[in-house]
This record gives C-alpha cells, structure tokens and sequence, in this order.
C-alpha cells in the first residue's frame, strides 16, 4: 500500500462530511487534501483513543517530530511520507501542521472553556488552520481568501461543537462557555445528565446564531476571483450549514442523539455546490 492509498483508505473510512467535498478536485489536490485529512484523523485519534493523558501526550509529541521529519526529508509514518510529497508542491508549513497537534492537545488538559475568547483559541487550532492550509491546496490569489478559510473554520467547528454536545458530555467535555451558560441559567450538571430545558434550547439557539454569523462572514469575505478554486471549502459550508439547520428544526435534540445529514443529501448537496461554483 502506498502512502497516499493510505491516506484514501483514511479518508474513506472516517464517515466525515469532508470526504464529499474531495469529490470533484482534480488527482493532485485530491491527493493533497486527502493527506492533510488523513494527518488531522491520526492525531484526532489520539486524543479520542487513549483515555490517560500521558501516553496521549507522548503521541502527539511523536506526531510533532513526525511533522519535523517531514519537513527534514526523514518521514517514517505513511502520513508523513504523503505529506512530505506535497507539501512542497501546495505550500504547507511546519508552523500550521503543528499549530494542529497544538489544537489536539488542547482536548487532553481543556474540558472546560471559560468564555469564547478562550473557545475561539481553541477552534482556531483544530479547524481555523485546516481551512487556512485547505485553502492553499485549493488555490489562493487573493490573501482576502485566507481571511474567509478562517471564518469558514470558525463556522465548521462550531457547529461540530453544536451537533456534539451530548456526545462530547459522556466523555466529560462541554465546549460550550461557562459563561454563556451562566448566562442562560444552563449548569454543567444539565449538560451531563442531558436534561434538555427550554433555557438549554436558548442557549443552543444562541449558538446557532453565532453559527450562522460566522457562515455569512466567511462567505461575505470569499472573493470572486478565488470562488472557483474554493468550491469544496464551499460543499462542505453547504453541507455543514444543512446540517445545523436541520438541529435548529429538531429543537436541538443534540443532549441524546447525533443528527446527520444521509450521504445521498451529502451527495445531493456537494454536486449542486460545485455546479454553481
């Protein structure tokens, strides 16, 4: 197996909305995407699989020196060998792929978030640059581009954050500001137990908006000239933006169910993104 059949094989079995987005690119950034997909899944699944911080943190200090290694010519994971290959050729830097394990490594210490200054550091690590470094690989003429790939990031994170919180409460993390639910007379222990009132549906509601906002920003900002290059960062706002407006249809039954979109919608929705560039 080669590294970048690795990294499709990675990509394919992850179930995630941002393979359909890859659908349409042309083989060589299809490749490139996949590999950087692929690096964000195996660090991820470090924090997700090992329940002791320490030897988690051990392995995203290998996946550190990996990084290092790539960029040294030394790569020894299929990963690191995929990427090694294209960062080069698309311009990726050392500096975001590692700001990423940052952002992973955040999950290991952080399962609170005080406020969203604190959030926004957060989502700026795990999902800000991805799109700064997807957008790259998509093409980018214009630097007002990097500015929509980072509220488009913003925008994708947080309605993760929305259509999680359940989920991510049995693992004993709420993303969602303390003060912010404060603010809606929301405590930790409702989340917990998922005891979903009407002040928790306001707070979810909030977030939604703020959800919402960060969409509109992002495409407001997206300039003409790149719009083509950008379609799937655009697919997977189309999908992504479903997605919570199916929550926000729901009532925000987020507490003891994951919502999902069906890969015929996703399919649906990416071939009607790309058709209108």
């Amino acid at each position: 197996m080669t590294p970048h059949q690795y990294c499709q094989n990675k990509a394919a079995t992850s179930g995630s909305s941002f393979y359909y987005s890859f659908m349409f690119l042309d083989p060589a950034r299809r490749e490139a995407i996949t590999a950087l997909y692929a690096f964000c899944r195996e660090v991820d699944d470090v924090v997700d699989e090992c329940r002791d911080p320490a030897p988690a943190h051990a392995r995203l200090d290998w996946w550190r020196q990996e990084v290092e290694r790539v960029f040294d010519a030394t790569p020894t994971h299929p990963v690191g060998l995929a990427l090694q290959e294209i960062c080069p050729s698309f311009g990726l830097s050392r500096e975001r792929l590692l700001e990423i394990v940052d952002g992973m490594a955040m999950d290991l210490h952080n399962r609170r978030y005080a406020d969203f200054p604190a959030l926004q550091d957060y989502c700026y690590h795990v999902a800000s640059v991805v799109g700064l470094l997807s957008a790259t690989i998509f093409g980018v003429s214009d630097p007002r581009t990097l500015e929509y790939a980072h509220d488009l990031g913003m925008a994708l994170q947080l309605t993760n954050i929305i259509r999680d919180v359940g989920e991510d409460a049995r693992r004993g993390r709420i993303y969602l500001p303390i003060d912010e639910l404060q603010r809606f007379d929301v405590s930790e222990a409702d989340i917990l137990s998922a005891h979903a009132s009407d002040n928790f549906r306001k707070l979810m509601a909030f977030q939604a908006e703020r959800a919402e906002a960060y969409y509109e920003q992002a495409l407001a900002k997206l300039p003409a000239a790149d719009r083509k290059n950008q379609r799937p960062g655009l697919v997977m706002a189309a999908i992504y933006r479903a997605l919570l407006r199916k929550i926000v249809r729901g009532g925000f039954r987020v507490l003891d169910r994951r919502t999902s979109l069906t890969p015929l919608r996703k399919v649906w929705l990416a071939g009607l993104t790309w058709l209108k560039g």
